[in-house]
């Protein structure tokens, strides 16, 4: 973890939000949908299968860590969860809360027009909110 870089692309379109045992999780400066990437802090790491037994298993703790606590944030219907890479080949986990009338409902929300980015301060406001909604999703200790 010590050589972790984050993707340029990665780091341009997203915000911190926490550190986790394997992941750095962010998420996407996109108003139209509540979003989070998860990204392995793994040099190299481009595919799941990639991973070692127990980083695979950590990761998928982790994204239902996140799917759990960004659900129970927002109230959503549904979660997207993918792992596409095809642009930014370091892996990454996009998590993306979903509800009928969203921007791309019902279809996929990549490619569909252009991010339309917080205010920061209000993006600001919603990383905390959302960090500790998070922290609260992993459970006692």
């Amino acid at each position: 973890m010590k050589d972790f870089a984050l993707h340029p692309q990665l780091a341009a379109d997203t915000v911190f939000v926490a550190d986790w045992a394997l992941s750095r999780v962010l998420l996407m400066d996109d108003a139209r949908y509540p979003w989070l990437v998860l990204v392995p802090r793994v040099d190299g790491a481009v595919e799941m299968f990639e991973l070692d037994a127990a980083q695979y298993s950590l990761l998928t703790e982790e994204i239902a860590r996140a799917a759990s606590g960004l659900k129970a944030f927002t109230g959503c219907v549904k979660i997207n969860i993918a792992a596409l890479g095809n642009l930014v080949p370091q892996l990454h986990i996009h998590i993306v809360a979903r509800n009928p009338g969203d921007a791309a409902w019902p279809g996929t929300v990549w490619g569909k027009g252009a991010a339309l980015r917080h205010e920061a301060q209000a993006l600001q406001a919603l990383t905390a909110r959302l960090r500790d909604a998070l922290r609260r999703a992993a459970g006692p200790g």
